[in-house]
């Protein structure tokens, strides 16, 4: 090797280390940066082909690299919306909201999201979350797991829920069997339930039993809090037996108004069927005490009375109070009228190669050749992970390890600089040969 190879060799050993004492720099200014990952050079041995088919060393090259795949540690914070995941997978996030450019999409570790003022949950470096979103029947459908197409931002803004009718009411409950066949029988008992307009408003109906003077025999009164008597029915209970203290028989429906006909009853079923003048439209209500020889529904047995087990379908409209988010993924909204709906499910990306990501700005990663393909999987199966709300992940970084590395580094850069100082007296010291 020639002098003039010894200097290029060491000026090539300055540029390998400077560059390692950057990345070493950059490690340490984001040791408390949630979702980084340290970056490092790994040094590689630059060769020429000399006379002869042999090898001439002439320097180093320093090759940079991300440790991408380690995870970090979580912390703890007072924020329901900052995610951690605890598994190889990554958030899904991008620039602007509603991204339909898939080549726009990044992932990311960086979980500090918060809503912006249009409600959608971006984190610190301006990235917005996407999701796979819930329709009406708390399903996402059929998705594409290997593409963004389906995925849209998760908006955690005014959210309403909007109400929808009571169409089927179950009664269920025990009436006292002493309280029949008395020649003097006592006062009726009385409950309500809760059923929903087509408005989502909250409403009230009454049932109110009472006891014959024949025994085992009630007769169920329906009204509405606003007065309006619907109609009545007779029960028969059976005294003796298996079927003891279930349904024996239902009469014929009685409608309170004979020219209003807003109330039916079927006797084979136990149901009676409500018209509620509440619109333009009449509501129509099912209400089901129970077929007749089976103790699934309203029973008589000796004892106390038992306030009515109401179960009915609709819901009050509401708005929304909070949002919780579980280990799959999934984003619910508690509103306050007390329903809990699922709103988003929040997918991970994983590719075959995590360190082949691309990096870019704000901790986020492009996918590359070397990084393979993605799939956005369900949280909390498999290697993707499970999340964890109200904690953040921390950078990678170990500070005791870069300080030594940056120890090692400084010695190695000092010795380069040895070999361009020593070549530098070597060449005066020819040039003075002329003399």
């Amino acid at each position: 090797m020639s002098i003039s190879y010894a200097m290029q060799t060491g000026v090539s050993g300055l540029r390998a280390n400077s560059t390692a004492v950057g990345r070493i720099s950059e490690n340490i200014a984001n040791a408390n940066t949630d979702g980084y990952r340290r970056s490092f050079v790994q040094m590689v041995t630059t060769s020429t082909l000399s006379d002869g088919a042999s090898f001439s060393s002439s320097g180093v090259r320093a090759m940079q690299s991300a440790d991408v795949s380690t995870e970090g540690a979580l912390r703890a914070t007072n924020s329901s919306t900052d995610l951690a995941i605890g598994g190889s997978g990554f958030f899904v996030v991008s620039k602007e909201p509603n991204e339909t450019n898939e080549t726009n999409f990044m992932l990311t570790r960086a979980g500090s999201f918060l809503p912006d003022e249009n409600g959608d949950l971006r984190n610190a470096a301006g990235y917005y979350l996407a999701g796979f979103p819930y329709d009406q029947t708390a399903s996402i459908g059929t998705v594409d797991r290997n593409q963004f197409g389906d995925l849209k931002t998760v908006n955690l803004g005014s959210l309403s829920q909007t109400g929808s009718p009571t169409g089927q009411m179950k009664v269920s409950g025990n009436l006292p069997a002493q309280q029949t066949g008395l020649d003097a029988p006592g006062e009726p008992f009385l409950s309500s339930a809760e059923y929903y307009s087509p408005l989502g408003e909250a409403e009230r109906m009454q049932f109110s039993w009472q006891p014959s003077e024949t025994e085992s025999r009630w007769t169920l009164s329906i009204s509405g809090s606003d007065g309006t008597d619907y109609g009545s029915v007779d029960v028969d209970f059976h005294d003796s037996g298996p079927l003891a203290g279930a349904p024996k028989a239902y009469s014929e429906g009685r409608p309170a108004d004979e020219n209003t006909p807003n109330f039916a009853f079927d006797p084979a079923t136990g149901t009676a069927t409500l018209t509620v003048d509440n619109g333009t439209e009449a509501q129509v209500i099912e209400v089901a005490l129970g077929a007749p020889d089976e103790h699934n529904g309203m029973t008589q047995f000796a004892g106390d009375y038992s306030a009515l087990k109401i179960g009915s379908d609709g819901a009050e409209s509401g708005v929304l109070v909070r949002t919780e988010i579980d280990e799959r993924g999934d984003v619910y909204g508690v509103f306050n009228n007390g329903s809990r709906k699922p709103l988003y499910n929040i997918p991970l990306a994983e590719v075959a190669n995590p360190d082949g990501l691309l990096a870019g700005d704000g901790n986020a990663y492009a996918l590359s050749r070397s990084s393979g393909k993605f799939s956005l999987n369900q949280a909390g199966q498999g290697s993707a992970g499970s999340l964890t709300a109200g904690a953040l992940e921390s950078s990678n970084v170990e500070v005791a390890q870069e300080l030594t590395d940056l120890i090692s580094t400084q010695r190695a850069y000092s010795s380069n600089a040895k070999i361009v100082t020593t070549v530098d007296e070597m060449l005066d010291e020819t040039m003075r040969l002329k003399r």
